[in-house]
């Protein structure tokens, strides 16, 4: 019988049948859904994993080393000065493909508080340093967005592949076994049913041709032969005649 591997337990009727295929149609396109965001999915994880590493290269290392040397220790100057946040962290989401990553934008405001920090020796190397650190800063924020990002799409893709693989490899084989197994079925149910019916029409042939014999046997049985209707015609002439002769003898 076909249909032997794994397959659900279902009836197999014509209606099964039709909802079974429906199943599998609906399986079917789910599949092909899931393999087309798996690959978008794919595709954007390589582009934020080549970003990050573009990021971390930007980072570099940066060292106080030359502005300690010509300045001195200037950290309390910039404790003292430093007043409202130079940069601030914006949040929004991105949808691919259903998932929705964080991004994390940097919002710059003009103006420093720090201009005075250096005006009697080492300005031009802590104003280097100022803007050597806000690129950092920026690359720093930027690659945390691309960092969640990426950890949240390496779970969707992983999760993506498991469904995507018990599709393929699970729930469409069962479908189609269970379908096969529903057809075969049907089929035997058929050529039982089609047995059946000839089995049937020929007891009905020969119960008519039977019936049949016997008329014609009941017919011949009671139809009187020639012989007999000879013998009951010379019985009535003689009685005739009997009765028409008369005894000389006698007398009346």
């Amino acid at each position: 019988m076909s249909g032997t591997g794994a397959r659900e337990n279902v009836f197999a009727t014509r209606m099964s049948l039709a909802n079974t295929k429906q199943r599998l149609k609906g399986a079917q396109t789910g599949h092909s859904l899931l393999a087309k965001k798996r690959d978008a999915l794919t595709t954007r994880f390589r582009a934020i994993l080549r970003k990050v590493d573009e990021s971390k290269r930007k980072m570099g290392r940066f060292s106080m080393a030359e502005v300690t040397y010509t300045t001195g220790d200037i950290a309390y100057l910039v404790q003292e000065q430093a007043k409202l946040a130079t940069f601030r962290v914006k949040t929004k989401q991105e949808n691919v493909s259903g998932v929705v990553l964080p991004a994390f934008e940097v919002d710059r405001v003009s103006g420093s508080d720090f201009n005075l920090t250096g005006l009697g020796r080492g300005g031009q190397q802590i104003l280097k340093a100022k803007e050597v650190y806000a690129k950092a800063l920026e690359t720093l924020v930027e690659l945390a967005s691309l960092q969640t990002a990426f950890t949240i799409l390496d779970e969707v893709i992983r999760a993506t592949n498991r469904r995507v693989n018990a599709i393929e490899h699970v729930v469409i084989p069962r479908l189609d076994n269970t379908i096969k197994y529903i057809m075969s079925e049907l089929d035997e149910m058929d050529r039982e049913e089609f047995f059946r019916l000839k089995k049937v029409q020929a007891k009905k042939k020969r119960d008519t041709a039977a019936r049949e014999e016997e008329a014609k046997a009941k017919a011949q049985h009671e139809q009187p032969t020639l012989v007999d209707l000879a013998l009951d015609g010379d019985a009535e002439e003689a009685s005739a005649d009997l009765l028409r002769s008369k005894d000389e003898d006698v007398i009346f």
